[in-house]
């Protein structure tokens, strides 16, 4: 199994660490201490030596932080995680904050602590700053020191030190040599000589390598300084571990540094430097005393972004491939009486059918798997503690995908055991509505992400519903499950482009009873490739996802016409693309899933 069922943390564990930590903070001489989630890379997911806020608090989620003050211990979580955090943390030792609505500068200053650590390897640049400007009309200090959970923490494990492996240009659709062209241009366009990277899904698109440094992430956790040289697009020193990249063999553009190094390189740059604030750990600033620092997005993240078409192409083969898995895995549950499964039973067979490809690399995130009131829990994690039997009658959330080498998937499916009640089909067809606006969307260049989010929300907005997470979210190939800089949210203001994935899943959660997402990946295209030209160049997107929806959900009577079409179309395609590729019992099940409503 990649996933685990183990318990890592429990509340009660948070009462005697939050008092060593407050110690550490007196002999510190502090009165506040912020603990995030987030690694010196801002990861989402972290390597378990990064795992200081599960730790220190017993909250696993992949957003949010803590702050400790002598007196008092607050948890700042956004919607996704408001039932989660209040399971995994004593209330007894926290309180309770909703981010962002509430900001961390605004509540800070309403507190009575004036000196406030922060470990500079693990906020960003323009986090800090954001913090000095609203504090600068208070006494309160932002000081920052050593972290100060790690001097508590006796068993912290090490980092890991696997090998990377070459991620082949087939698949990557461009060479590495192209990349430091491309980078180191605009590396000077931006009026820098030398840049600063610190995203790892960055240096591994750069150099087309992997590795296995994080869970269900192909990345590998390094730091560099690229130099721009002539037309050759530079030379890059990267700091890491040699020893995962001694079987790949020398490339006279590269140079490998102890990762301790990389502090002492910072200080001898000199002259002008690109380094992005939104990314960059506020140490690399302060490191940076000789160096003219300009202030830009890390150059990578956008060419990643708007994939090759060699990797569109690994994706759509991906997609297919996990369709097929995903469909034997649903024939699977179709055949199995409810009540004798449990949560983890679950998981562990969907895992077995991505398995069976004999082409899954890992899971692409732990699976989320919510029976009934489960399913409202929106990163719900199963344990052997939370662990529930499925019941007929209610509803199973199964959120899951795989790492291929030529793809990164990610899907949800919402599934009825039995028959389900009226309300919860009511839902289901509004979260299907708006899951069916954004895949028949068509816009014009420049619109963001943003412009379409409430095309999702809006048959749940009529009953005067909401979901508290964002409508979709950037996918990797063959790297993170969650990418920017793309987006399907309202907070989005980029502008959608041609290669851009992003996962299109609204969803419906009533706390103690039900959760429902629907969720497929879809690709950005020139809207004339997938349904004719425009009288304006328009875009448009294309599904890369092809499993049923279970039409058992549905309330066809309330679909518009193009809405059933659309369905229809679709689970036309699932069958045509999926029933070659699955086994003759599933076939079966398939042919009556896909059936016309």
């Amino acid at each position: 199994m990649f996933q685990s069922f183990d318990v890592t943390s429990r509340p009660d564990q948070a009462a005697p660490r939050v008092t060593a930590l407050r110690a550490a903070m007196v002999d510190a001489g502090l009165d506040a201490f912020i603990v995030p989630r987030g690694d010196a890379h801002q990861g989402e997911y972290v390597a378990p030596c990064d795992e200081r806020l599960a730790w220190l608090t017993g909250f696993t989620g992949s957003a949010g932080f803590a702050v400790i003050l002598r007196d008092r211990a607050v948890m700042f979580t956004d919607g996704r995680y408001t039932v989660q955090v209040r399971a995994q943390c004593d209330p007894a030792v926290f309180d309770f904050v909703a981010w962002p609505q509430t900001s961390l500068g605004a509540w800070l200053k309403e507190t009575d602590a004036e000196k406030i650590g922060f470990d500079p390897w693990l906020h960003t640049i323009r986090e800090i700053d954001g913090l000095r400007r609203t504090l600068s009309d208070t006494p309160k200090e932002m000081v920052a020191t050593v972290n100060l959970v790690d001097k508590i923490w006796p068993d912290r494990p090490e980092r890991g030190m696997s090998p990377v492996s070459v991620h082949p240009f087939e698949l990557a659709g461009k060479t590495s040599e192209e990349k430091f062209t491309e980078i180191g241009a605009a590396v000077k366009k931006a009026g820098a000589e030398v840049v600063v990277l610190t995203l790892p899904d960055s240096l591994c698109w750069l150099l087309n390598i992997r590795g296995t440094d994080i869970a269900h992430n192909p990345v590998v956790q390094a730091f560099g300084i690229l130099t721009t040289t002539g037309d050759t697009g530079g030379k890059l020193t990267l700091f890491d571990a040699a020893e995962k990249y001694a079987h790949l063999g020398p490339d006279p553009r590269i140079t490998i540094e102890p990762r301790e190094g990389f502090a002492a390189a910072l200080g001898a740059l000199q002259g002008p430097v690109l380094v992005d604030p939104g990314t960059a750990p506020h140490a690399v600033k302060t490191m940076m005393s000789e160096a003219e620092i300009i202030e830009g997005d890390d150059p990578c993240i956008l060419p990643k972004a708007c994939k090759t078409e060699a990797e569109i192409k690994g994706m759509r083969e991906a997609h297919l491939r996990d369709g097929a898995a995903m469909v034997e895995f649903l024939c699977w549950l179709s055949e199995q009486m409810p009540e004798d499964l449990t949560e983890i039973e679950v998981v562990k067979q969907l895992e077995a059918c991505r398995a069976a490809t004999n082409q899954l690399k890992e899971i692409s995130f732990d699976t989320i798997c919510g029976a009934g009131p489960n399913g409202a829990i929106v990163h719900y994690r199963v344990t052997e503690d939370t662990n529930r039997a499925l019941k007929r009658g209610e509803l199973l959330l199964v959120d899951s995908g795989g790492q291929y080498q030529d793809g990164t998937t990610d899907i949800t499916r919402t599934v009825a055991l039995g028959d389900v009640a009226g309300e919860e089909r009511v839902s289901f067809t509004a979260v299907l509505q708006g899951m069916i606006a954004i895949s028949t969307a068509r816009f014009p260049r420049d619109v963001s992400g943003g412009h379409l989010d409430a095309l999702a929300r809006a048959p749940l907005w009529r009953m005067g519903r909401d979901y508290d997470h964002g409508t979709g979210h950037g996918v990797g190939a063959f790297l993170s499950v969650h990418e920017g800089p793309q987006r399907i949210s309202r907070s989005s203001t980029l502008a959608l482009r041609e290669g851009m994935i992003l996962s299109n899943e609204p969803g419906y959660y009533r706390e103690g009873a039900y959760g429902i997402r629907i969720e497929n990946l879809i690709v950005v295209r020139p809207a004339a490739e997938i349904s004719g030209a425009d009288d304006r160049d328009m875009l448009a997107f294309e599904t890369l996802t092809f499993v049923p929806i279970d039409r058992s959900l549905i309330l066809v009577d309330e679909l518009a016409p193009w809405e059933r079409d659309w369905l229809n179309d679709y689970h036309a395609e699932v069958w045509d693309k999926i029933a070659p590729r699955v086994s003759e019992t599933a076939r079966d099940w398939l042919r009556h899933a896909v059936a016309p409503v």
